[in-house]
């Protein structure tokens, strides 16, 4: 299959442009603005698919063939959706309540290809077991990463990993927020050489 001629990032996030950077090849920035908020019964799992989806089929105003990349990541720990807490304060409460449990993480990744009505989309799934917390630990890590752009406020590819207990991966880039494994699969299928 011949590739599209240009490959479009659906997404603002410094942390999805520097992995998709990762794969060498060219492509595209775009901001997408959709809808988050979850819908009634709606599973994790589902809820990252369905935003990822959103976001490819959100990239306008381009013209000829492009595939453009959607991912959205929910991170939920008792049945309680994790999202980005934007304040110390609240990193500092996500923690404590994420301490000494396992938190699961859905990484959605969505490939659209308009101009041959191709969609793709896969989820790639991360336990993170989290060790037990001292508030002391909490207020020390908050104050050295900066977790408050991050679900479940920590970032694993920094010192939050010293947070963790365990994490079950097939893909660990997909904590991070694109799963790169998954991701180059697709990509191969729409005609990239990667490498």
């Amino acid at each position: 299959m011949n590739r599209p001629e240009t490959l479009v990032l659906a997404s603002t996030s410094a942390y999805r442009a520097e992995l998709l950077g990762r794969l060498g090849l060219s492509f595209e920035i775009q901001r997408v603005t959709i809808d988050e908020s979850c819908k009634p019964s709606e599973s994790s799992l589902a809820l990252s698919q369905r935003l990822s989806v959103e976001k490819a089929k959100a990239v306008t105003n381009l013209q000829g063939d492009y595939l453009s990349i959607g991912s959205d990541q929910v991170a939920a720990c008792d049945n309680r959706l994790l999202g980005k807490p934007g304040s110390e304060a609240l990193a500092h409460k996500q923690l404590s309540f994420i301490s000494n449990k396992t938190v699961q993480f859905f990484t959605g990744v969505a490939l659209w290809r308009p101009q041959k009505a191709l969609l793709d989309c896969r989820v790639v799934q991360t336990q993170v077991s989290m060790r037990d917390l001292s508030d002391a630990e909490i207020t020390a890590y908050i104050a050295r990463d900066q977790p408050l752009d991050c679900a479940g406020s920590f970032k694993w590819e920094a010192l939050g990993i010293s947070l963790f207990r365990s994490t079950k991966a097939s893909d660990p880039t997909a904590l991070q927020g694109l799963p790169l494994i998954e991701l180059s699969h697709m990509l191969r299928g729409q005609g990239y050489r990667i490498p």
